[in-house]
């Protein structure tokens, strides 16, 4: 083995120009793949981290405009949702949906401490809203069952906002502000969603509902669905919620803008899907990037077996078996395609962790949201242990048709040549 492998650096110290010119297109190739996958990362640790704090089991329904005519009705009647429809979902949907909740909102209120002023908007909710929305306190509490019995007059913000009325630097958790004309005290902070810059504070459903005569209807309203296992099973159910609303508020079953469903399930789905496709692409443009290299080293090894033709020649007739001669080919070729594509590697991972260091986990600030953009474009070391598997069956195959061909050289002709 020691001598097959002198002979093989040999062979590429005698021709080291060409050698390197074959060995950069190797290396050129795996460098974009590396640099490929740790783009295709980023990207979609984005969507990660930016969907982190949306459930993905949560199905949500709004009051819309009916677009059809249905039953001599005509289109263009407004759909109010109300508090029966909480009820029925649960009722007609027990084996999918675990729990449901409900909101309304009063906008356009000022809120102030001191002289501490903001334009808020006051959202009623249940106790569950918080497990639904995922949303994540920070201290204090959210809106209890007590709350709502007792119509108690208790706000949760976020800790923005409590930054900008409570600048003294102390606990605002059981301090007041003052929302409109009525006093609310502060029980609970929560983690604002870094997507969003909405100044919504929460209260208790029936206090919102009591003080500013809300009635039964509602904004919105949102389910935590359970067993739905794929997209299809998911959008059936949405189906069959749709049909149920229609029935009961007198519209057409095929009418999507009587309400409008925002189906987090298929949404997580779609963007999964999304995300394999995007890595997917990205392998196959780096591996086609990479097949130009590997066709390089094979031409480069059928040149280097048609000079050593006579060599092979000698090494038949004083016995050497033709695995050997195969056998030192394409180990030939798998040693240059690894230590370029190593090479390749390496720049290519020096340049991702550049890419995070310099430009990685900026954030996009368009005043309506803000969104952490291109996280963390790195690679992980599967991504390197299939690289480097993927460069050895580089080597191996550029090597094949040229040793096969080396092979099959007889002593007489080789040596008459």
């Amino acid at each position: 083995m020691s001598d097959t492998l002198q002979e093989i650096f040999g062979a590429i110290k005698r021709n080291r120009l060409r050698t390197i010119a074959t060995g950069f297109a190797v290396a050129s190739g795996i460098f974009l793949l590396i640099i490929l996958q740790g783009a295709s990362n980023g990207i979609i640790n984005t969507l990660e981290k930016n969907s982190g704090n949306f459930s993905f089991d949560v199905l949500q329904v709004w009051g819309g405009y009916t677009s059809l005519p249905f039953h001599g009705m005509q289109e263009g009647r407004s759909i109010k949702l109300d508090e029966n429809d909480m009820e029925m979902s649960y009722e007609l949907f027990p084996e999918n949906v675990t729990s449901v909740t409900a909101d309304m909102s009063q906008s356009g209120l000022i809120a102030s401490v001191n002289n501490n002023y903001m334009s808020v908007s006051l959202t009623g909710v249940y106790p569950d809203y918080s497990i639904i929305e995922n949303i994540e306190m920070t201290s204090g509490r959210f809106i209890n069952k007590i709350d709502m019995m007792k119509k108690r007059k208790v706000v949760v913000m976020s800790e923005e906002n409590a930054k900008n009325f409570y600048k003294d630097n102390k606990s605002p958790i059981n301090r007041h502000v003052k929302i409109g004309n009525i006093n609310f005290k502060v029980v609970g902070l929560y983690k604002k969603n870094s997507m969003f810059t909405d100044n919504n504070i929460y209260a208790p459903y029936t206090t919102v509902q009591s003080v500013y005569n809300k009635g039964r209807y509602i904004n919105s309203l949102t389910l935590k669905t359970q067993s739905l296992d794929n997209e299809i099973e998911s959008e059936n159910f949405e189906t069959n919620l749709r049909h149920a609303m229609s029935v009961k508020h007198g519209f057409a079953p095929d009418d999507k803008r009587a309400i409008w469903i925002w189906n987090s399930a298929s949404q997580n789905a779609q963007m999964s899907m999304a995300s394999s496709i995007l890595s997917t692409s990205f392998w196959i443009l780096g591996l086609l990037t990479l097949i130009s290299g590997v066709v390089g080293v094979s031409n480069i090894m059928l040149i280097a077996v048609k000079e050593r033709t006579h060599e092979f020649g000698i090494r038949k007739a004083l016995g050497a078996k033709p695995w050997n001669i195969t056998g030192m080919i394409i180990l030939e070729s798998i040693i240059i395609t690894t230590i370029f594509g190593y090479i390749g590697m390496l720049a290519g991972i020096f340049f991702c962790e550049y890419m995070n260091a310099t430009v990685a986990n900026q954030t996009l600030d368009i005043g309506i949201f803000k969104q952490e953009v291109f996280i963390n474009p790195t690679v992980d070391i599967s991504t390197c242990i299939r690289a480097t598997i993927i460069i050895v069956i580089a080597g191996a195959i550029a090597g094949f048709i040229p040793a096969h061909k080396a092979a099959k050289v007889k002593p007489i002709e080789a040596l008459r040549g």
